[in-house]
């Protein structure tokens, strides 16, 4: 009795929920499952015919997945077909459903459905890790098989009048498959199907075996850093861990073969292709030992295309570590009106075809100053507390954002947008810095030198000071002198050519007025040398004496000039007189210059 008791309880229950389940009247008329089994990824998708056979309009539908895959989902979405046949994304918010295991999302509609009202629904979803290797180690020479579990029928909390399922494969090769319905198998496919009337929360067991050979990689994680310069570039830098999560490797790995042989380790990763932004420049490609050069960049015109080739074939259980980086211009990811800023980039960008993304970390540092940080992403994120970062002539830090989020794949590649306020006056706090720190250094050099940090005062040193500075401008002055009679040369020349004497006279004033004022001057430098007892005040002397003869050989030579042009004199007698006159004059300047350097 209390057996019986129980199982009463249990359907009652069941019924209870049943009805609950469809009280709002949904109906999945007609479901057209595709199941893309072709990489290492399940790709599902069912295209639903929904009809409302209840009495009250809807406004929200019920998706669900099956508790065995609902862990291994990476992404799930759902749209709706309009009148003009384009697809309407629905927005997905998780939800429960009491006494049913499995994971369940509500999607709300555009419109509400009225009754007998049809409604066309499509719903995406990708898991990752479902495809599992069997056997789970491999030879060089096998080729890799792999299992997929699922179920036959769309799990959904509504009745389903119709429904086929087709299921796409990596090769023909095919070891086994469940045969519920009679399915067709005809080249890299199977269709299931059709299904009639199948209840609510409906499953069965689906299992292939299969040969796929599609490069199973994974990233185990990816450390994204962005940062965001004001002055007109963005740094991205990519720390990847990557594994092939395919079948292991056993035995011994043998490159000849590898190399002689096209199918010798087909399940293994030679290179693949990371798409870049179409204006990155600078790209760098290396590891913990450095730059890889097998790696090949190809710019086209939407975006810039890297070969990534490990140092080494990835095999299954093998994995690899490399860093990826690049510029970018700001002004096509960052916009502002005033003081407000908002950046717009990809969370995350195209590593590889089907790529799956474990875990990542996304660290975007903004500009030191940056304020009121607001950020909205298309799908939820977990952030962590916000950091600071320190570069060059940075006083305070710049912050930065930590985001991070597992189980990602291409659907992901959408972009974030990154609110904050930044006061534009911050951009001169660097070059004020560089201007502040080099007025400094000057200032301080200017004070050094100018300061005297002896204990006791030499005034031996502060004569000896005083007498340079004035040897330094009897020298000036001296071969300022000297200068005087090179001119007087050159007047005395164009005298004989023009014969005008009034320029002759003019030249001598001058060369009269400039000596005596150069001559006075040194002769006060000579006694302040006497004041401070130099020894150089004798020298200074001696060279007053040599220019008062070197002044009267000036003379000399002008008045011969004059007396040749009067006809006084003939052109040989003064030619040798003026040979005579210049070489006394020779021997005076040199005489004046052993003493110049003496000094």
């Amino acid at each position: 009795m209390l057996l019986l008791g129980g199982a009463a309880i249990f359907v009652l229950v069941s019924c209870v929920f049943c009805a609950s389940a469809l009280a709002d009247g949904l109906v999945n008329e007609d479901v057209k499952r595709t199941l893309d089994l072709s990489s290492h990824l399940a790709k599902i998708t069912a295209e639903i015919q929904l009809a409302n056979h209840g009495a009250a309009r809807v406004n929200s539908l019920t998706l669900a997945l099956e508790a065995e895959l609902a862990p291994h989902l990476a992404f799930i979405g759902a749209s709706v077909k309009g009148e003009e046949e384009e697809d309407e994304g629905l927005e997905l918010k998780e939800t429960t459903l009491h006494g049913q295991s499995g994971k369940f999302f509500e999607a709300q509609l555009p419109s509400s459905l009225a009754p007998g009202a049809k409604l066309r629904v499509k719903v995406e979803t990708v898991f990752s890790h479902v495809l599992k290797p069997f056997p789970s180690h491999i030879t060089q020479a096998e080729q890799q098989l792999v299992v997929f579990q699922g179920n036959h029928y769309l799990y959904s909390p509504y009745p389903t009048r119709s429904q086929t399922t087709r299921v796409r494969l990596a090769s023909k090769t095919v070891e086994s498959y469940t045969k519920l319905g009679n399915p067709t198998k005809s080249e890299e496919s199977i269709e299931y199907g059709p299904f009639k009337d199948v209840p609510p929360f409906s499953q069965d067991d689906m299992k292939i075996h299969y040969e796929n050979n599609t490069p199973f990689l994974t990233i185990s994680s990816i450390t994204r850093t962005i940062e965001v310069s004001h002055w007109g570039n963005i740094a991205v830098e990519e720390t990847i861990d990557l594994r092939h999560t395919g079948a292991y490797l056993k035995g011994p790995f043998s490159r000849y073969d590898y190399q002689r042989q096209s199918d010798s380790g087909i399940s293994s990763v030679k290179s693949f292709k990371t798409i870049l932004p179409a204006s990155a420049q600078d790209v760098y490609y290396r590891d913990e030992i450095g730059n890889i050069s097998t790696s090949h960049l190809q710019v086209l015109d939407d975006s810039v295309e890297v070969e990534i080739r490990p140092r080494f074939p990835l095999f299954g259980g093998w994995k690899t570590h490399y860093i990826i980086g690049y510029n970018l211009p700001s002004y096509e990811y960052l916009y502002n009106l005033g003081d407000q800023y908002a950046l717009k980039m990809r969370l995350v960008d195209h590593i590889y075809d089907d790529q799956v993304i474990d875990q990542l970390t996304v660290k975007l540092i903004l500009p030191e100053g940056a304020r009121n940080i607001h950020v909205d992403t298309p799908y939820p994120i977990s952030r962590s507390q916000d950091e600071l970062h320190y570069t060059y002539l940075d006083t305070f830090g710049r912050p930065v954002l930590v985001a991070t989020k597992n189980n990602l794949v291409e659907q992901h590649i959408q972009d974030v947008v990154v609110h904050y306020n930044f006061n534009k006056i911050l951009m001169l706090q660097e070059p004020l810095l560089v201007v502040g720190a080099f007025y400094i250094l000057f200032f301080t050099v200017i004070i050094y030198v100018r300061l005297d940090f002896s204990i006791t005062k030499d005034p031996a040193a502060e004569v000896r000071m005083k007498v340079a500075s004035i040897t330094e401008q009897v020298l000036t002055l001296v071969n300022k002198r000297l200068g005087l009679y090179r001119h007087m040369d050159e007047v005395v020349n164009r005298y004989k050519q023009s014969r005008d004497t009034g320029a002759l006279n003019s030249g001598r004033k001058t060369l009269e007025a400039e000596h005596r004022t150069l001559t006075n001057d040194i002769t006060a430098l000579q006694t302040r040398l006497k004041a401070e007892g130099s020894d150089l005040a004798e020298k200074v002397g001696e060279i007053q004496k040599l220019d008062s003869q070197l002044k009267d050989l000036v003379c000399r030579s002008c008045q011969e000039a004059e007396r040749l042009v009067a006809g006084k004199v003939k052109k040989d007698a003064y030619i040798e007189s003026d040979k005579t006159l210049s070489g006394k004059r020779q021997e005076l300047v040199s005489r004046i210059d052993n003493l110049l350097d003496a000094l």
